[in-house]
């Protein structure tokens, strides 16, 4: 069987365990990438680690810059030697730290050397410097711009369905193993209204592959990001949990106000997180909540029993809610911050 028939069947077995449902052999056309000699990347000052395994899962990022109106491949190429420099020579790594870079204008340029051409092949992983934790197992896309209270544009939003397609195919990873930065660190990246839309964005990449995602499944549950002026059953839990922790000092009222903020970077100091920066996210969560059953005494108990009140689907009040559980009380509609 060709390499294209076992990963279609790859992908069928991927779909009865998932809920992602094919509806046909559609087929991923290979984007047009401008690789590292083409936009002038400078050497590599090392060694670019190559692992001998396929990543499972894509990270999107923004690049938190300005969103600039010229969409000129020229800006394009300029935005990737920036980057490049920035990271090599204020972060003392050895190459850039995303795989792929997308520009405002849909130019796609190949971030690290050698991503572009392990892709084609589809069988290993250069290791990337795009979020800790995650780069020998995520490909690592960049998105030029801040998208915190804006769209991106059309054309950068079509190369990154396109791409984020063509690398699923290659690597056989699900389209609904697409996350945010933010998932994973306590970060705004990739700013609120791209991470929003990253449902979206997995259904439009299982079409693509010819597959369809129910909202279900496109949605994940996923740790919620916290920080000053949020407010609701979220925050309230969070709080619960500080004090859990001895940060006794922080008033459980469900506001997340600047006493919050400082408790969280005290705690976050102390587990020696990536970021201390008073914001609760995908790295902070897992370190604060705490197995407990929703009846205990206790503020870890109190901050299950908000979130049940607050509507969201808990488990049997005897049963022991664990990381897995809380993720999923924290991801219900009624719990998000806001």
């Amino acid at each position: 069987m060709s390499r294209r028939g076992l990963l279609l069947g790859g992908l069928a077995v991927a779909a009865a365990a998932t809920g992602v449902a094919g509806t046909s052999n559609a087929w991923a056309a290979v984007p047009d990438v401008i690789d590292c000699d083409a936009w002038g990347a400078r050497p590599n000052s090392d060694v670019v680690p190559v692992w001998n395994q396929r990543p499972v899962k894509i990270l999107v990022h923004h690049t938190a810059t300005p969103n600039v109106t010229d969409l000129s491949r020229g800006a394009g190429e300029r935005l990737a030697r920036g980057i490049q420099n920035f990271h090599m020579d204020q972060r003392g790594w050895l190459d850039s730290g995303q795989h792929f870079t997308i520009s405002r204008g849909g130019y796609v340029l190949e971030g690290r050397h050698r991503s572009l051409e392990v892709l084609r092949i589809g069988e290993r992983q250069v290791e990337g410097a795009h979020c800790t934790g995650q780069n020998v197992v995520a490909v690592g896309i960049e998105n030029e711009g801040t998208y915190t209270a804006v769209d991106p544009p059309a054309v950068l939003w079509n190369r990154l369905r396109d791409l984020c397609a063509y690398i699923c195919q290659q690597y056989g990873i699900d389209p609904t193993e697409i996350f945010g930065h933010r998932d994973f660190k306590d970060t705004a990246c990739p700013g609120d209204v791209l991470y929003g839309r990253l449902p979206q964005l997995r259904t439009e990449v299982a079409g693509v592959l010819g597959q369809h995602v129910s909202r279900r499944i496109a949605v994940k549950e996923s740790w919620p990001l916290l920080r000053v002026a949020d407010r609701g059953p979220a925050v309230l839990a969070a709080q619960h949990l500080l004090r859990e922790v001895g940060m006794t000092g922080v008033a459980a009222d469900g506001t997340f106000d600047r006493r919050t903020a400082d408790a969280v970077r005290r705690f976050q100091t102390a587990h020696r997180t990536e970021e201390v920066n008073g914001m609760i996210g995908g790295e902070s969560w897992p370190l604060l909540v705490r197995p407990v059953r929703p009846g205990a005494d206790g503020e870890a108990g109190r901050a299950v029993r908000a979130l049940l009140a607050s509507g969201a689907p808990g488990r049997p009040a005897e049963s022991l809610v664990g990381a897995e559980d809380w993720r999923r009380l924290l991801s219900a509609p009624t719990s998000l911050a806001g």
